[in-house]
């Protein structure tokens, strides 16, 4: 035979796409997904039909789970005896099943994911309420094929008289297939079955007054009406799961949060572990032990807490952070003649109700086929009875059994079937009372018939034993309601006092763009002196804050973005190390460099707003709660134009005035009223008529004539004018001169551009910094008080060559250390 003879040529993605393809029907088809009918999978159909032939039922001594497993893999499921075990153990879990299917004996696992003993330690035995859904199976109800070495037959399904898909829900994962449909109480589910075979026409909103969601045999609070209204709809939908808690108090003041249900499929112990590792990392400030007090007496999982801690903000911390509330997602499907559907409850109702009609149809034809042959053979017997000398006397005259059976049918009209009943009839039964007795059970069994026959002519009889069925079911296996139903999803909003010690701290911002925190402690250790501030060579600092690490630090940059910096995540630092480069705390673009930072706690504080500089005299008003965020990126607080920059951002309320500087020297003063609330990303409006060249150097804000303005010249002249000085007018103006620069070749000029401007009312100090980074300070009552039209008194030494590049307020602490 050539080699020609024994392969043919194929294509290896034909070849792979049909074995797949072939592999994924059968996962979908027989391992994975349960039927829409029985809600069952093959292989716990299989474990309960073995259990079922093999007589291990309730009423019975429990038996050893390895000759189940062994029965079932010789006889139906060839695929290792570790996946039905699995399918067995699970069916055995109260913990995961509405209602176990096995009754388990020995140690079948827990809560905390500990593994069932092996099969050889196990014993089991049907459930009372896995029998329901087995009952009538020996009476034609369902089809039956042949298993896989056509050896014996198996159940294509189950007759399941009650609807067992919904009532202990089903996970599973096949190819291109997944399924996810929770548990859902007996007693509703029935309800809504007779009520949909009532009203066939009911509407999904009218099924819900009765199904009101899942019922997880783990208790616990369901949250979103909403999405189990979708999963009913769509079969898809997602919910919330919350463990059910409560708060004690305890002598001394302390409290406790006591855990009694947690969510379905989550394990206890890696929930408590989760916990007790947030108190050792000490992610939250208040938990002194966690305590898994369950025993016999249920779940009990205990979080003590240390005195005046926040307990109801740590539990929404637990639940925000730990399995004690988890996410459900509901994913309906099911096989519905042989194909996956994803089905609504509706159609998984109808689908059943369907199922239960054809499986008491069978049922009913065929004790109606058993009552017709025993009523048949009855009217013989009676029919015998009556002439009953005659009967013998043919019978005496037989050759043997087979003549006298023939005889009889040819002599009084019996049928072969009659004629061998009255053959074997018994000697006994000829007495008057067992004649009486045949003629009772006669009529019984014409009335029967009757009975069944109506069944079989009439759809409303037939649900009628349906529905009287299945309400027998809910009364005896029934249980209350173990999930509590919430309509809306409870928003966790977690306090950051809870996360973070409360604790008064320093935060430093150097020139260069360095950051730190630092302790009070720490400061007054190194001995209490801003100069001693630790800041790398040639650098310094530019802000100093002293503020609480449950604020937050508004930062905002020239390109005229901004981060919102809570103080906690900024890094703790010494007083005397450097700190850290602010682009390692929050993503600094290269190019950008910070313009101001405030400090805020809080963002709901009503008429505060922020104001935007820009350098070509741009002003923009904003509400200081439109910059409150939860991302940790840069986002836009100001739109800048081409060229421009922000200048600075000032914190308002809006009801002082604007007084803003130029590099040349003019000014303009006006309301801040007149500066619109605009968005967070807008633009602004003219503050300024600035001339070609010109540019703003500084912008203050003032209320009242009280004070001076502080100038100060790129050549270190500086000088004082009076507010009253500074008559305010309309925005958008040239303003007025407030500088005048000395020209001229026998004229020490006094410099070219203003560097900085200040208003003055109390005595302060300011640092100045050269072009060679030479620091020099002036006290602001050194500055004389000149005209505005003046061109000061040079009170910086400044080299030649050298001008001041940067004026600022020395950093001072307001509150001593107490």
């Amino acid at each position: 035979m050539g080699i020609s003879e024994q392969f043919l040529p194929a294509f290896l993605e034909e070849v792979v796409s049909d074995r797949f393809g072939r592999y994924s029907k059968y996962i979908i088809q027989d391992r994975a997904i349960p039927d829409v009918r029985d809600g069952l999978k093959p292989v716990q159909r299989r474990i309960l039909y073995s259990m079922y032939e093999a007589g291990n039922t309730p009423d019975k001594p429990y038996r050893k789970s390895a000759k189940t497993v062994g029965d079932v893999m010789a006889n139906y499921h060839p695929h290792g005896d570790s996946s039905i075990y699995e399918g067995m153990v699970r069916m055995a879990q109260p913990w995961k099943m509405g209602h176990v299917l096995v009754d388990g004996h020995g140690n079948w696992g827990s809560m905390d994911d500990d593994p069932a003993a092996a099969m050889r330690y196990t014993e089991a035995r049907l459930s009372p309420i896995a029998m329901e859904l087995l009952r009538d199976i020996e009476k034609r109800t369902v089809l039956f094929k042949d298993n896989f070495d056509n050896t014996v037959k198996e159940p294509v399904v189950l007759p399941s008289r009650y609807p067992n898909l919904l009532v202990n829900g089903v996970s599973g994962i096949s190819s291109g297939f997944a399924t996810e449909i929770p548990p859902h109480n007996l007693i509703e589910i029935v309800d809504a079955c007779i009520q949909l075979m009532d009203h066939p026409e009911l509407t999904l909103e009218e099924l819900m007054k009765t199904v009101i969601g899942p019922d997880f045999p783990t208790g616990g609070i369901i949250m979103g009406k909403e999405g189990i209204r979708d999963a009913f709809r769509t079969g898809k939908g997602r919910i919330y799961i919350r463990s059910k808690t409560a708060i004690d108090e305890l002598r001394g003041g302390k409290q406790q949060i006591v855990i009694t249900e947690i969510p379905y499929g989550v394990v206890k112990s890696r929930l408590v572990t989760a916990m007790e590792n947030i108190r050792l990392e000490k992610k939250v400030d208040g938990i002194a032990e966690v305590r898994d007090e369950s025993g016999r007496d249920g779940l009990r999982i205990v979080v003590e807490l240390k005195k005046d801690a926040d307990a109801t903000g740590i539990l929404a911390y637990l639940l925000k952070k730990t399995d004690l509330q988890v996410a459900y997602s509901y994913n309906m499907v099911s096989i519905v003649d042989r194909a996956p559907q994803q089905l609504g409850l509706r159609e998984m109702l109808q689908a059943y109700v369907e199922h239960q009609k054809e499986v008491v149809t069978h049922r009913t034809e065929f004790e109606l086929e058993k009552a017709r042959d025993r009523a048949h053979v009855l009217e013989g017997l009676v029919k015998a009875l009556n002439i009953l000398d005659e009967v013998i006397a043919e019978i005496k005259a037989s050759k043997n059994r087979a003549d006298a059976q023939r005889n009889l049918c040819d002599r009084f009209g019996f049928s072969e079937r009659q004629a061998d009943a009255i053959l074997t009839l018994q000697l006994y039964r000829l007495t008057n009372l067992e004649i009486t007795t045949l003629e009772k059970e006669l009529k019984e069994t014409r009335r029967t018939i009757d009975y069944l026959e109506g069944i079989l002519s009439s759809n409303a009889r037939l649900l009628k034993v349906i529905k009287d069925e299945m309400s027998e079911i809910r009364d005896k296996y029934g249980v209350t309601r173990r999930s509590e139903i919430q309509d809306e999803v409870e928003e966790l909003k977690v306090n950051l006092e809870v996360l973070v010690p409360a604790e008064d701290v320093l935060v430093t911002l150097s020139h260069e763009g360095y950051v730190k925190r630092t302790s009070r402690l720490s400061f007054t250790r190194s001995g209490g002196e801003l100069a001693t501030a630790g800041t790398k060579d040639g650098d310094y600092l530019r802000f100093l804050f002293e503020i609480n690490t449950i604020e937050n630090l508004l930062v905002f940059t020239q390109r005229g973005q901004y981060f919102l910096l809570p103080v906690h995540q900024i890094p703790e630092y010494k007083w005397k190390d450097n700190g850290t480069a602010i682009v390692n705390v929050i993503p600094l673009a290269k190019e950008d460099r910070i313009a101001a930072a405030i400090p805020v706690k809080d963002f709901e504080k009503p008429e505060r707003s922020l104001l935007f500089v820009t350098r070509k005299g741009q002003v923009k008003r904003t509400e200081l709660k439109e910059y409150h965020t939860t991302r940790s990126g840069a986002i836009a607080a100001c739109k800048v134009g081409e060229g421009d920059e922000v200048l600075t951002v000032l914190e308002t309320t809006g009801d002082a005035e604007l007084l803003l500087v130029t590099k040349l020297g003019m000014s303009i003063r006006f309301k801040e009223e007149e500066v619109s609330q605009m968005g967070r990303a807008a633009g602004g409006v003219k503050g300024i008529a600035l001339k070609e060249g010109d540019e703003l150097i500084a912008a203050e804000r003032v209320s009242g004539d009280e004070g001076e303005l502080l100038l100060i010249s790129d050549h270190g002249y500086v000088k004082r004018s009076l507010l009253c000085d500074y008559p305010a007018q309309g925005r958008g103006g040239k303003g007025i001169a407030t500088f005048e620069f000395k020209e001229g070749k026998r004229v020490k000029p006094n410099g070219t551009a203003l560097v900085n401007a200040y208003t003055v009312k109390e005595p302060y100090e300011l640092t100045a910094v050269t072009s060679n980074g030479e620091q020099q300070t002036i006290q602001t009552e050194k500055a004389p008080i000149e005209e505005r039209r003046s061109t000061g008194r040079q009170l910086l030494t400044i080299g030649k060559g050298e001008t001041v590049r940067e004026v600022f307020p020395t950093p001072v602490l307001l509150h001593t250390q107490t």
